[in-house]
C-alpha cells in the first residue's frame, strides 16, 4: 500500500508538494521521511532515474524526471511495478499542470493543491485489485525500462546511511562496463591478428626462401 508521497525539485531538494498524512501515518513514517530527505540530498543529474530503497518494513521508491523527484513510501510487500506506475501517473499530471513553473518557484510547497490528485490516485492504488487493473493499463504505455522492474536499481537504506553509497553507482558501472568491453574488443582484434600471423607465417617464410633461391640461381 502507498503510505505517503512527496515531490521535490531535484536541483535543490525544494519541496513542491506532498500528501496530507494523518497523525498516525505521520508518526509511523517519521524516520522514513527523514531518510527521504537524505535521498533527496544524494540525488543529482547523474542519478538513476528510478530506484527502490528498502528500509525496514517499508520501501522508498523514487522517480526522477525533468528535474523533479517523485518519492513514495510504500509497504515492502507492495509490488514495485505498481509503485512506479503510481509515480509515473503523478509525474505526467504534475508536468502537465505545473511543468513550466517548477524552475521559478522559491517558496516550499508552492503546488500544495496537487495533493487532491495525489490523494485520489493513492486511493486508486491502495486497492490491490483496482491498482493491478490501473497498473496494467498504465504499464502498457510505458517504455521497456519501466516494464522491466528487474532493471530498476535497488538499494538498502543502510548502504546509503553507513557506507555512503551513491545513487549514481549504476551509471558509473555502465560506463565502466562500456570501457571494459572496448578493451576486450581491442584485445580480441589483437589476438585475431596474432593468430593470422601464426597461421600464415610458415607460408610466407617458404615463399621468401623460394624467392631467395630463384634469385641466387639466376643471378
Amino acid at each position: 500500500m502507498v503510505r505517503s508521497t512527496i515531490i521535490v525539485r531535484a536541483s535543490d531538494a525544494l519541496p513542491l508538494a506532498a500528501s496530507v498524512d494523518d497523525e498516525q501515518t505521520e508518526q509511523a513514517l517519521q524516520e522514513h521521511k527523514q531518510q527521504a530527505k537524505l535521498i533527496f540530498r544524494r540525488i543529482s543529474s547523474n542519478s538513476e532515474p528510478r530506484c527502490s530503497i528498502e528500509s525496514g518494513q517499508y520501501t522508498l521508491h523514487y522517480l526522477l524526471s525533468d528535474n523533479v523527484v517523485y518519492l513514495t513510501i510504500a509497504d515492502k510487500s507492495y509490488p514495485r511495478k505498481l509503485a512506479f506506475s503510481y509515480l509515473d501517473e503523478l509525474s505526467k499530471e504534475f508536468l502537465m499542470s505545473y511543468g513550466p513553473k517548477v524552475e521559478s518557484v522559491r517558496k516550499p510547497y508552492a503546488f500544495v493543491g496537487f495533493d487532491t490528485f495525489m490523494s485520489k490516485t493513492a486511493r486508486l492504488y491502495s486497492d490491490m485489485r483496482t491498482a493491478n487493473a490501473a497498473g496494467s493499463s498504465n504499464l502498457d504505455k510505458l517504455n521497456g525500462e519501466l516494464q522491466d522492474v528487474t532493471r530498476i536499481m535497488t538499494k538498502n537504506m543502510e548502504e546509503l546511511l553507513w557506507r555512503g553509497d551513491s545513487l549514481d553507482r549504476m551509471s558509473h558501472l555502465s560506463t565502466s562496463l562500456r570501457s571494459e568491453s572496448e578493451k576486450y574488443r581491442k584485445a580480441a582484434r589483437h589476438i585475431n591478428i596474432q593468430a593470422m600471423i601464426r597461421q600464415y607465417a610458415p607460408f610466407g617464410a617458404v615463399a621468401f626462401i623460394l624467392i631467395i633461391l630463384l634469385w641466387w640461381r639466376f643471378s
